[in-house]
């Protein structure tokens, strides 16, 4: 089995479940893959601003520190790192030979094929400035057609998953009628079950971080299955 760590620096360790189970989907144990949640062992349990964001990059790091130091360390085939700022892959990346993915990075990729315009559709109002800088780091911003909110604090949203799925959709629209996007990316990894639900209801894609960023640990690891 190749084991992929999917590391979510937030503390929620229900959203670390969630997470891996949208994981699983694609990298399915019967194709020869184990995914392991693993979450960090400080923070909040929900980043919604830079300041938390930049802090998780040590949290990340520790936890895939302690990780490839255990006992399973040598078995540990992809890491991944389950917040959409990313914090912690290049830092991962300049200490380990295990490929690293960022869910942001794979999720705009993936938008992006082909030379689409794409816009992203979060709950996160604090975090908006971090996810254009991060687009633009990534190369990404010619294509671009920018963010698009929910209206809310995104706490009281995540507790209510069917009202934040519709308020996703309404940004989703947003970015599609008033932005010209053709693909949308939905941005957090807490995001995932919102973003499976709105795969099927618009008439462009609709990206999920966590699969964008498994179907990446599946190009990469392909003999593995």
């Amino acid at each position: 089995m190749a084991l992929v760590a999917l590391v979510n620096p937030n503390t929620d360790r229900a959203t670390t479940a969630t997470m891996a189970a949208i994981a699983r989907r694609t990298l399915r144990p019967e194709d020869g893959y184990e995914v392991r949640g693993v979450t960090v062992a400080a923070g909040p349990p929900m980043l919604v601003d830079e300041e938390p964001l930049r802090a998780s990059v040590r949290h990340v790091l520790d936890a895939a520190d302690a990780l490839l130091a255990g006992p399973e360390g040598p078995e540990v085939a992809a890491l991944v790192v389950g917040a959409f700022g990313d914090p912690g892959v290049e830092e991962l990346r300049a200490r380990t030979a295990v490929p690293v993915i960022g869910i942001a990075e794979a999720a705009l990729r993936e938008a992006g094929a082909g030379g689409r315009r794409f816009g992203i559709a979060t709950t996160t109002p604090g975090l908006a400035a971090a996810i254009d800088a991060r687009t633009a780091r990534l190369g990404w911003s010619a294509q671009y057609t920018g963010v698009r909110l929910t209206p809310g604090d995104p706490h009281r949203l995540a507790a209510h998953p069917d009202e934040m799925t519709e308020r996703l959709a309404e940004a989703v629209d947003r970015c599609v009628r008033e932005d010209g996007a053709e693909a949308v990316v939905i941005g957090g990894g807490p995001l995932g079950e919102a973003a499976e639900a709105l795969r099927h209801r618009f008439p462009v894609p609709v990206v999920g971080p966590i699969p964008a960023a498994s179907r990446e640990v599946l190009r990469l690891l392909k003999p593995a299955g």
